[in-house]
């Protein structure tokens, strides 16, 4: 630990010139810097802190800050994010209902200052954070940690085994990991937690929440996009995969001439640049922040440059393909896209919800695809058959039914901890 510790005080000109480099292409990486070093109002009362990465695991967390919310009035809630796009989505779910702050840095000094102010009874880290300064700072104080909605992929697992000692020993400083599979189970035995704190639940994501009115919503846009012309979506892509997009969506023009792409990045820095290469490549692009009222048939794309709206364009369109899995970054989460109906299409690295794109296949939600001449062709049978796109998104929405439960027993894990 003295080592590390050492190790990321050297490391901070580093990282801090990472945010400056940063801030030049997303102003929001340049505000708050203090927040990161631990300097955050001092909280009045009983606090439970979620620690939630960015946006997606912001969204996976909702359900249950909800519920927590409902179980546990006299208790405050305090949400960090990594990222300033988990930051936006914070605030457009909860608003002032919950508290908000960047984590701070790993330093000893900046976790020490953080829990000074926060005073949690309880942290709650998303998904799969191992920050060895944190749970060691948070064990000393007798603050429980439980590791929620946990998953491992085995490319993870082997970046963590470089340093065996330090990842052993920080996994045992955890109260409770609740990994989401046997898969993610075996592997942090593996790396040496304790096999008495390990319990399956099932992925959280399997909870999720629609908006109300979702469908309503939905169809008014359509309508906006023009009903009777195919849609389909291309969400969270990533750089290096937008090309391969807009190549099968000329293809796909060549068999509907009348053809709508929804093509959301995933990172907002990277909107007008993904706008650009569209236009750069001959497409009429229209922005979704410009907020037209009709879409006319010449337009070929709308880039969804805008926050929050990913799930409304997942139920108005007809296809969608999940990004960050054509390029080798692991994929992104699948079931918000089949809580909505819609046939879902993936390519072949989903390494990051191996268990979820897995399941889906086994229940006949979706596709998945190698590369961008397969893309455009699984796009092309869900076109032409209404029936088969009907079957698949049904086929989605029975798996979102089937694998609930994670979020409730979690809560029950929750219940002894806070007792405690």
């Amino acid at each position: 630990m003295i080592f590390y510790a050492w190790l990321l005080r050297l490391l901070v000109p580093i990282v801090l010139l990472r945010l400056l480099w940063r801030g030049f292409r997303n102003p929001d990486y340049r505000r708050r810097w203090p927040e990161r070093f631990g300097f955050i109002p001092a909280v009045a009362g009983r606090l439970i802190w979620i620690h939630a990465v960015s946006v997606g695991e912001v969204r996976a967390a909702a359900p249950l800050v909800r519920a927590l919310q409902k179980d546990y009035p006299n208790y405050r809630l305090l949400i960090t994010t990594t990222t300033p796009t988990g930051s936006l989505q914070v605030q457009k779910l909860f608003g002032a209902r919950v508290i908000h702050c960047y984590v701070p840095y790993d330093l000893p000094s900046a976790v020490r200052r953080f829990l000074d102010r926060a005073g949690p009874e309880l942290a709650l880290i998303m998904e799969m954070e191992i920050w060895p300064t944190i749970f060691h700072q948070c064990r000393a104080r007798s603050i429980p940690i439980c590791v929620a909605n946990a998953r491992m992929s085995e490319a993870s697992m082997r970046r963590y085994l470089k340093f065996p000692r330090l990842t052993q020993a920080t996994l045992r400083q955890a109260s409770i990991l609740a990994v989401q599979s046997n898969s993610d189970a075996e592997r942090l035995r593996l790396m040496g937690a304790a096999d008495e704190i390990i319990a399956i639940t099932g992925s959280m994501k399997f909870d999720v929440d629609l908006p109300p009115r979702l469908k309503e919503t939905a169809v008014a846009l359509r309508h906006t996009w023009g009903v009777e012309r195919p849609v389909w979506i291309a969400a969270s892509t990533r750089a290096g995969e937008e090309e391969q997009v807009l190549a099968a969506h000329a293809s796909l023009k060549r068999r509907f001439s009348n053809l709508l792409l929804v093509l959301v990045p995933r990172h907002p820095e990277r909107f007008a640049h993904v706008a650009r290469l569209a236009r750069n490549q001959g497409f009429n692009v229209a922005l979704r922040s410009e907020g037209a009222k009709q879409l006319g048939t010449q337009i070929d794309i709308l880039v969804g440059d805008t926050m929050g709206e990913l799930q409304l364009f997942f139920a108005a369109a007809d296809v969608a393909f999940i990004g960050g899995s054509l390029v080798p970054t692991g994929g992104q989460n699948l079931l918000e896209a089949s809580a909505a109906g819609v046939p879902v299409i993936f390519g072949p690295h989903m390494f990051n919800f191996d268990e979820i794109s897995r399941t889906a296949l086994a229940h006949g939600a979706g596709t998945q695809v190698r590369n961008q001449t397969e893309l455009g062709e699984a796009v092309t049978a869900y076109l032409r058959d209404p029936g088969l796109r009907r079957h698949v998104g049904e086929a989605g929405k029975k798996m979102i039914a089937e694998n609930r439960g994670a979020l409730e027993k979690t809560l029950k894990l929750l219940v002894g901890l806070l007792k405690n």
